[in-house]
């Protein structure tokens, strides 16, 4: 049975101002070694369930703040028995930068269709701000690959211009989706041919 939450929840509200602790890579993955692939704001997973199938050799971690999708998402992975992904309640507006302390670099790091909070009173509590971007290119790898995209235009300029202020990435414009998966919104938001805005940000 699909599991019903609330599609937007408030990052700043009491409830998700918890700690985190620093992830473990060798209590969770039986490879740790493997490249690793994160997304960010990863919902019922389902993007990252279909990644780790496709590719046995890179380690997929994905956080979201709705922890009812983390439990059902970790439960649908261990029935099928995939080594190579796992996903944690986490709340990444707050506290990602602790959470991935002990992580080596990562190669690949997704934020696919974040929640845009419309209302201008609401701004505070868009996921993607200059404190994110700064933890994100912080633990990329040498080459490591950001990938954003949303199909809402102001969120993207906002998104694209953080991560322009980070030193040492470098932004390329894309047109398509370079992974061979995409997200439930993403098949939503081009089966009604609507715009998506799409960069990738290069550490170099």
């Amino acid at each position: 049975m699909r599991v019903r939450v609330h599609q937007h929840v408030n990052p700043l509200a009491p409830y998700f101002r918890f700690t985190p602790k620093p992830f473990d890579l060798e209590a969770v993955f039986i490879n740790p070694a493997l490249p690793i692939h994160l997304d960010i704001g990863s919902a019922r997973g389902k993007f990252l369930l279909e990644m780790a199938e496709n590719n046995p050799n890179v380690n997929f971690l994905g956080v979201e703040i709705r922890e009812p999708l983390v439990i059902e998402a970790n439960k649908i992975k261990n029935e099928i028995g995939l080594a190579n992904l796992h996903y944690e309640f986490i709340n990444a507006t707050l506290s990602l930068d602790i959470f991935l302390a002990n992580i080596p670099p990562i190669q690949t790091i997704t934020i696919q269709f974040p929640d845009p909070w419309y209302k201008k009173k609401h701004a505070k509590r868009r996921m993607v701000d200059l404190s994110l971007a700064k933890t994100v290119a912080k633990k990329l790898a040498i080459n490591g690959r950001v990938f954003v995209q949303t199909d809402v235009e102001f969120l993207a300029e906002e998104m694209f211009a953080n991560f322009r202020q980070v030193e040492g990435l470098h932004e390329g414009e894309i047109y398509e989706n370079p992974f061979s998966v995409k997200t439930e919104r993403e098949k939503a938001v081009e089966a009604r041919q609507l715009l998506i805005y799409r960069r990738i940000f290069e550490k170099k």
